[in-house]
Order: C-alpha cells, then structure tokens, then sequence
C-alpha cells in the first residue's frame, strides 16, 4: 500500500529558509507570517534575526532554527561555539552550521571532527540540534563526503546537509553557478550515514515534485525559499 501523503506532513518538512543577505527586519516579519501560515517546521534565519523570530514565533509550533558559520564556514571553532550559544539562548532550537570547507579539502579530518564534535556538544547542552552543511558544491569527489558522513556517524549530529544554496562556482565565462542537493549526493548521504542521523536538502527544491523526489530517497527535511508556492500546490493536489 501507497504512503498517503498529507499537506501538515509536507509543511513539517520545511525549513523556511529567511537567509538573503538582503533581508531587513521587515522582510524577517513578512516570511515568519509565511511560515506560520503555512505551519512548517521551522524558520531557517541570519543569527542577529534569532530573538527576533522566536518572539514572532512564540505562540505557534513553528520552530527557530539558525545559522552559524555561514555560509562560507570559515570562523575558528571558538567563534562558531560562541555563535551556537548566542543563538541558542535567543531561542534556536536548531542550528545548521557549515563546516570548515579548506579543512575538509586538504584532508585535516581531525580538525574537522573535533569542530563537529564541539559545536554538537553546545547544541545538546542547550537542548537543540545540530545539521552539518557539508556543501557538496565545493566537494570534487564522494571520498569527502563519504568522510564527513562516517565522522558525523561517530559524533552522533541529528542532521547532515547538502548546501548552504549560496555556495556559488565560477564558469569559465565568469559567471556563477550551483548544483544544489543533487540526486546523486542525497543518495550517497543516505547510504553513507547511520539511520539514527536525519537528510536535509537544500538548494534547488522549489516545487511540491522537488520535495516529493528527495523525500523518496530518503530526505526527511528540506531548506525552501518558494514555501508558499509549495504548499499551495500541496495544498491543491494532496488535499
């Protein structure tokens, strides 16, 4: 028998990502109603708009979750504990942190699981999550990321996650470009992580069929601009 899939079951896979460089305090307000309206799991937002959404949010069961080290990942681990905690004690329940890419490029795995390790540890001490941006886009092989997965295994994160969607390549023509979560590296991810540790995708989703794919292949959570276009097609055709 079919899976029947109910609209609330798509909203609560929704990250309601609220983290253009761009948006002001009113643009914060604007998508937080977005959000509410469509009751989504959470608003993904910019760390100084993290007290702002949870008092916005404060009545309803939609919850906050923050960004650190983003989107580059570049900060010193110190750094990225202090942003964990600012964050969590302006009411961020989870934190999606993005890991330090150089690192993981030239192979200081020890480094990078003590960075994993450490900022995990804020979040379970102050009762949140921790997703791990691994940003697949500036990955060049499935060796990093099959590395990432075994390290987040072994440090027991919640979520592991595909991209920040502001990981941007260089064309030759000069111009910039992204993947996203792609089939191949969700897939991959799923294959490779423990089933305790939960898929997020992110970049690229933007249509009720997008989350349907990757829900399939095992994404259990998805970051999304387009949420009001999604739930209304979900709210049309799922009923």
């Amino acid at each position: 028998m079919s899976e029947k899939i109910k609209v609330s079951d798509i909203a609560k896979m929704i990250d309601h990502s609220i983290l253009h460089p761009t948006f002001s305090d009113i643009d914060l307000k604007r998508e937080c109603e977005i959000a509410k309206k469509y009751n989504v799991a959470t608003v993904c937002v910019k760390p100084f708009h993290t007290k702002m959404a949870s008092n916005i949010l404060q009545a309803s069961t939609v919850e906050v979750c923050s960004v650190i080290g983003f989107p580059h990942g570049n900060s010193t681990i110190d750094i990225k504990i202090q942003e964990a905690l600012q964050v969590t004690f302006y009411g961020a329940s989870e934190v999606d942190m993005v890991v330090n890419i150089g690192k993981v490029l030239q192979g200081d795995w020890e480094y990078v699981e003590k960075e994993i390790f450490d900022i995990n540890k804020i979040c379970i001490e102050n009762d949140a999550i921790l997703k791990v941006i691994f940003e697949n886009d500036f990955l060049p092989s499935d060796e990093f990321k099959i590395r990432l997965c075994e390290i987040c295994n072994r440090v027991k994160v919640a979520f592991v996650k595909t991209s920040t969607g502001y990981g941007f390549k260089k064309n030759d023509s000069g111009t910039y470009y992204y993947d996203g979560a792609t089939e191949h590296d969700l897939i991959l991810m799923r294959k490779h992580c423990s089933s305790e540790i939960q898929i997020k995708a992110a970049g690229g989703i933007r249509t009720l069929e997008d989350i349907l794919r990757v829900r399939k292949l095992g994404v259990t959570r998805v970051g999304a601009t387009a949420t009001s276009i999604i739930m209304e097609e979900a709210s049309n055709i799922l009923g």
